[in-house]
Formats: structure tokens, C-alpha cells, sequence
């Protein structure tokens, strides 16, 4: 029982951080100066941020990434899809 509880805490306080590409990150990086991104944070917004519904997370993402074998699934993306499309 104390396993579940820990896990639990762990996730939710996990919850709170806005993961690069997420949608939430998106909104703060487009409020941020672009002299202030690095050259990753660029990255990751223009594959994440700049088409609409392909945020990580946004029901689009999570419509698509449903749609793809879980065998193909990256650690990453199993890791979001439990964060942003099950939660």
C-alpha cells in the first residue's frame, strides 16, 4: 500500500511540470523571448508547437500516438501517453 501511495505522489507531483513539447510548455516558450531558447528548445517547438494538435498531450497527439502499435512506442512517448492521454 505504501508502493501506490509513493507512485502516486511521485506522478502527480510530475503532473505539475510542463514537459518540452507539451502544450503547456508551448504557451510559456511562445510567451519567452526567442533569445532566450536554446538551440533544443527550438527544436522541440517547431516539431511540437508550431502545427496546431501536435503538442504532446493535446487530444490530437494522443488520437495519433492510440493509432500506433504500442511496439513502435518510444520510452518517451509510453511516459507521455500515461502523463497526458490515461491521467
Amino acid at each position: 500500500m505504501k508502493r501506490i501511495l509513493i507512485i502516486a505522489s511521485i506522478l502527480t507531483l510530475a503532473a505539475c511540470t510542463n514537459d518540452p513539447g507539451s502544450e503547456k510548455w508551448c504557451v510559456a516558450q511562445g510567451e519567452m523571448p526567442k533569445s532566450e531558447w536554446t538551440a533544443s528548445d527550438a527544436a522541440t517547438y517547431a516539431k511540437n508547437c508550431l502545427i496546431d494538435g501536435m503538442a504532446i498531450g493535446s487530444e490530437d497527439w494522443c488520437e495519433d500516438l492510440n493509432d500506433k502499435p504500442k511496439g513502435e512506442w518510444t520510452g518517451d512517448e509510453a511516459k507521455a501517453y500515461a502523463k497526458n492521454c490515461v491521467m
